[in-house]
């Protein structure tokens, strides 16, 4: 009997064990991997970053303006050779050129014909026109880097907060499950009074009623739980059943602002992005305007025809072979030059149009600065005002754990009623709810100053002490 006992005892124990071993191996997930898990995943970044690459491409692009263009060509015709002479207008490129015979008569027999040509061209003097594109497309690739830069910073200000606010969350659960453990534990004295005639009825029925009402603030606590843990996992790029996290020193510490240091506007990412962007305003303007200067371009060309028709005595062949062997070649060497004069009127309402949008940008940039300095002043104000209460708060806990011990130690002798023990759970539970929010404001004002600075190393440099 002893040894079936004991195997059935040790039995009982690996199965509590290996029922709580999921929970022992799952893995908790601290802030700063949360942190480099959303920089790798979350879409959004991704696409900031495509938005950086195809920046650096257009980069390249123009600065292949700078590279000789070499076009070659070759073709096979078979047409009718007949012209007459005089000039014509080639109408875009639209009109197919005139060239053929001059004879009294026309031939409707067609001859083969081949051409087979390449021509090299450089623009060897451009006046500024291809240094001010190339500018222009890196302050570009600029503007779309700060952009990124400041999109990954935002976001991982987001996901500390969500995750600040998960702490919070899960903290505020834990209170509400002593909270109702506590209504529990009364309701089961105050049922023992009543059944005993030492208590009144209507004690039992307030206790289940403050007991009901503990159980519906544990359900309302777990549902903002959950909503912050699925919050914190879209953050991360990717969703899964749940997440568990490391609650670090969020509440066995406090932030301190002793290593902030002086703070420079200019630090801000996101003023950053202002100021690259009419950065890049300017240089469009700029190469806008010197896109109405003349080119001067080194030219050289070498060609060489075929012709059904005989560049020597003018006879008449319509077999392939003779339309297709090469009867002349010729080569071209020059220098050329064109500048159409007619441009600078739309050139320069472009060019008026592309200073506007900088002087907008200019402004712009002046009002992010404005709204910086003021955030910075407002989040600086607010983390003082935070931290002082979570100074504050634990002397309220303390105050409410001695009345509540006192209540219950006087209602358990009889000598005050229910109402006023219930009262002082009530206030146990608050305070130790405000506890652990002050703690989290002070921790979530601190991000905010971090985040108007443009440096979370000084959250996460007070997280890590």
């Amino acid at each position: 009997m002893q040894i079936t006992r004991f195997i059935y005892s040790g039995l009982t124990l690996l199965l509590v064990f290996m029922a709580g071993l999921p929970e022992a191996l799952a893995q908790q997930e601290n802030l700063q991997t949360l942190l480099d898990k959303s920089v790798k995943e979350y879409p959004l970044l991704k696409a900031r970053a495509a938005d950086v690459n195809s920046a650096a491409q257009d980069v390249k692009t123009s600065t292949s303006e700078y590279i000789p263009r070499l076009s070659v060509q070759h073709q096979y015709t078979y047409s009718t050779n007949n012209s007459v002479a005089g000039s014509f207008y080639p109408n875009g490129g639209t009109v197919i050129s005139p060239s053929g015979g001059i004879r009294a008569t026309n031939i409707y027999d067609g001859t083969f014909g081949s051409f087979t040509s390449a021509l090299l061209e450089w623009n060897v003097i451009n006046f500024g026109k291809v240094a001010t594109q190339v500018t222009a497309a890196r302050f570009n690739r600029e503007a779309n880097q700060a952009a990124y830069d400041n999109e990954i910073f935002q976001h991982q200000v987001r996901v500390a907060d969500a995750y600040l606010l998960l702490l919070i969350g899960e903290k505020l659960k834990d209170i509400q499950q002593s909270n109702l453990d506590r209504a529990a534990g009364f309701r089961d004295v105050v049922d023992a009074g009543v059944r005993s005639g030492m208590r009144p009825g209507v004690d039992s029925a307030l206790a289940y009623a403050e007991y009901t009402k503990a159980k519906l603030l544990l359900l309302e606590s777990d549902r903002n739980e959950q909503a912050q843990q699925y919050r914190l996992m879209e953050l991360t790029g990717a969703l899964s059943d749940s997440l568990s996290i490391d609650s670090l020193n969020f509440y066995t510490g406090l932030p301190t602002a002793g290593d902030a240091g002086p703070f420079h506007v200019s630090a801000n990412p996101t003023l950053r992005v202002f100021q690259t962007r009419m950065q890049a305003s300017q240089a469009r303007s700029t190469a806008i305007g010197r896109s109405f200067l003349p080119s001067i371009s080194l030219v050289a060309a070498g060609w060489a025809r075929g012709s059904g028709v005989s560049n020597q005595d003018d006879s008449y062949r319509t077999d392939f072979s003779s339309g297709t062997k090469y009867q002349v070649y010729n080569y071209m060497i020059g220098i050329s030059t064109r500048w159409t004069l007619t441009d600078y009127v739309p050139i320069r309402h472009r060019y008026k149009s592309e200073q506007y949008k900088a002087k907008r940008d200019e402004e712009l940039y002046n009002e992010q600065a404005l709204r910086v300095n003021r955030q910075e002043k407002e989040a600086a104000m607010q983390y003082g005002v935070a931290l002082e209460q979570a100074h504050t708060a634990p002397v309220q806990l303390e105050a409410a754990q001695q009345a509540y011990n006192q209540a219950s130690a006087r209602y358990r002798s009889g000598l005050t009623d229910l109402p006023t023990l219930l009262q002082s759970m009530l206030t146990l539970n608050r305070a130790e709810a405000d506890v652990a929010i002050a703690y989290s404001n002070a921790w979530r004002s601190w991000l905010m100053v971090a985040a108007a600075r443009g440096d979370l190393s000084l959250f996460l440099s007070a997280v890590k002490n």
